[in-house]
């Protein structure tokens, strides 16, 4: 063998040795693209999974809130009809009653006034309309709608029972009677 041809032996090794380097660095580099796209992959998991916790707490943390501010609820509802007959009961009692059974009228007052304390406390407030008001659906329940001189349509012409609020919501509408004056 020749030195020319030893040398283009050597040469032949030689780019055969850079098509291995080649071939490993492509090879490298693709292994480098596929773990650049899993990692991009896992960051974007990773984000989905840590704004999924965050609204998770803020989801408990609202239930939580509404819980403690609504959950008594059913018992508030169930307790207007011990302040409405407690209501009754001192509205029925006429002045000659007044002075006979001045304790137990005393008594029912200061139980009534502990319960709507009670409700305070809790959140719950009455809603009182006047007669004279403007009919509110939202607040008030019409509980009939009758024509009487004097009034404008929906006034509200008549209280049967006060309405109750649970903090913003309501727990019980007003019942009330309204006016059906036509317009002159």
């Amino acid at each position: 063998m020749s030195d020319k041809d030893a040398e283009f032996q050597s040469l032949d090794e030689l780019a055969a040795e850079g098509d291995e380097m080649d071939a490993a660095a492509a090879a490298g580099f693709e292994e480098i693209k596929a773990l650049q796209a899993e990692r991009d992959e896992l960051r974007d998991k990773f984000m989905r999974a840590l704004a999924d916790a965050e609204n998770m707490r803020k989801r408990a943390d609202r239930d939580r809130r509404e819980a403690e501010n609504y959950g008594g609820s059913k018992l508030a509802r169930d307790m207007l009809p011990v302040y409405d007959n407690m209501r009754r009961a001192l509205d029925s009692a006429n002045e000659a009653e007044h002075e006979i059974n001045k304790a137990l009228l005393e008594g029912v007052e200061l139980t009534m006034r502990e319960l709507l304390h009670v409700f305070k406390k809790h959140g719950i407030e009455p809603i009182a309309p006047e007669v004279g008001d403007k009919f509110n659906p939202q607040l008030h329940q019409a509980m009939f709608e009758a024509p009487l001189p004097g009034t404008k349509a929906g006034e509200i012409i008549q209280v049967a029972a006060n309405g109750f609020m649970l903090h913003d919501r309501l727990l019980r509408p007003a019942q009330v009677g309204v006016s059906s004056m036509p317009a002159s």
